[in-house]
């Protein structure tokens, strides 16, 4: 009988019969390094890019979740108007308050629905307001005159949504009744609005039916008018941290 036997194309034998083992290729093994490292670092970098938008699905779900649907904030601030001077100079200009309910509506509570109720002691005017965040408008419902104004939201003077959800939680505890200041402003009525319809659902649902008009700064407006030719009456409400006292003028015929 004969024995066939195979040499092995891995390991061979030399002639002294020692087992030759082949080197490896350098090149192959720092390519198959490279390979190893690249992969390490795509596989960190998805699972960061998985925790980043988990973190931020989260927060938007965690923010619809604490803006209680329908739940209406009572806010209540004291303010000092720098225009009530008393007689007596050493005297200090005494406080006033403001108080007002919010709510917060929409899919994202992107609207504040704001009630200002009959001020004590004032001449301002009873109004809801609503702050359309997603539309970027605000409107007044005077419900003295039973008159809608709209105008551009005032960023500089409306807090983003969620502060203003921070601050109206604050308010309700009844703790925390800041000492603040009166900040006015100077509206012009400039024309009549005959359609809201493309006002948004919740500005339509305040104004439907009423006369609307749109509102302008004063300083914005050319051709001012004089204010004896006008009429003339104020919304003081807050939605940060100071009250602001609206005058709304309405030339005559307009």
């Amino acid at each position: 009988m004969v024995k066939i036997g195979f040499n092995s194309p891995v390991a061979q034998k030399d002639g002294k019969g020692a087992l030759l083992v082949p080197e490896p290729d350098p090149e192959a093994a720092a390519v198959s390094g490279r390979e190893n490292s690249t992969g390490r670092c795509l596989f960190t970098l998805l699972g960061l890019a998985f925790i980043l938008s988990g973190l931020i699905i989260g927060g938007a779900c965690l923010y619809r979740f604490i803006v209680p649907k329908n739940k209406v904030f009572h806010g209540r601030m004291q303010y000092l108007d720098s225009h009530i001077l008393s007689d007596d100079p050493e005297t200090e200009a005494p406080y006033s308050f403001a108080t007002e309910d919010v709510q917060f509506l929409g899919d994202n509570g992107n609207v504040a629905f704001i009630d200002v109720p009959v001020p004590e002691f004032d001449d301002a005017d009873p109004a809801v307001i609503i702050h359309d965040f997603e539309l970027i408008l605000t409107a007044y419902l005077d419900l003295k005159l039973d008159n809608c104004y709209v105008i551009t939201l005032n960023t500089s003077v409306v807090m983003p949504p969620r502060n203003l959800l921070e601050l109206f939680m604050r308010l309700a505890t009844g703790d925390y009744l800041p000492q603040t200041y009166l900040v006015h402003e100077d509206l012009l009525v400039t024309e009549r609005i005959d359609n809201v319809d493309q006002l948004g659902y919740f500005i339509y649902r305040l104004c439907s039916g009423k006369k609307t008009y749109r509102l302008q700064h004063r300083n914005m407006v050319k051709g001012i008018q004089k204010r004896s030719t006008e009429n003339c009456h104020r919304i003081k409400h807050f939605a940060n941290n100071f009250v602001v006292d609206s005058l709304i003028c309405e030339p005559y015929g307009i």
